[in-house]
């Protein structure tokens, strides 16, 4: 199973990509997660990177890229895997094309979660009080909403016009929405 998931900030990606990695036996992966391995490990992609995190800068694409590919070449990744704020731009998107070209296999499903633009506000500032995030203001999250929006919206219609994407309704508790993920893959398998 190789699956991309896609949602906006808030919509509980981090949380469902480790569930859905544990159902089906594949490593929920996080760009985040990759870079943090890579600085840890002091690789040369780390360094890089690192470079860059503490100006404060974007990674440039061709190293978030040579960092997916080197982690999708993985043993572990041979029988699947989920990607988790990969890709985010249309430039990523043709790069992993190229990726899983080069490793002779194909996505099977993007699930793109939606939740209402409200709760979503709602549950971010839940969690800026919980973590004591201050810089996480109603106007930095909204912000944030718009621009998930804007740069989303292209990859989801080149997924869409791959007949890839499946909506997953993301509001609901933890469980339910697992559920509701688990359900929609695999009526898709049956089809």
């Amino acid at each position: 199973m190789r699956l991309i998931l896609m949602g906006p900030p808030g919509a509980g990606k981090g949380t469902q990509a480790k569930v859905i990695g544990t159902h089906y036996g594949i490593p929920a992966i996080s760009t985040g997660d990759i870079f943090r391995a890579n600085v840890s490990a002091n690789t040369p992609l780390g360094a890089e990177a690192k470079s860059y995190m503490d100006a404060g800068r974007y990674v440039p694409d061709e190293v978030t890229n040579a960092m997916v590919h080197d982690r999708l070449a993985l043993e572990d990744c041979a029988p699947g895997f989920l990607l988790d704020g990969y890709p985010r731009t249309t430039a990523q998107v043709a790069e992993l094309d190229k990726m899983l070209a080069d490793l002779g296999v194909s996505l099977d499903a993007v699930i793109a979660l939606t939740v209402e633009q409200d709760e979503l506000v709602k549950r971010l500032l839940q969690r800026a009080h919980v973590e004591g995030r201050a810089d996480d203001t109603e106007d930095v999250i909204r912000t944030r909403q718009h621009v998930y929006a804007e740069e989303t919206a292209p990859l989801i219609a080149i997924y869409s016009e791959r007949g890839l994407v499946i909506q997953v309704d993301g509001m609901g508790d933890i469980d339910g929405v697992s559920h509701k993920i688990f359900d929609a893959i695999d009526d898709r398998n049956r089809h």
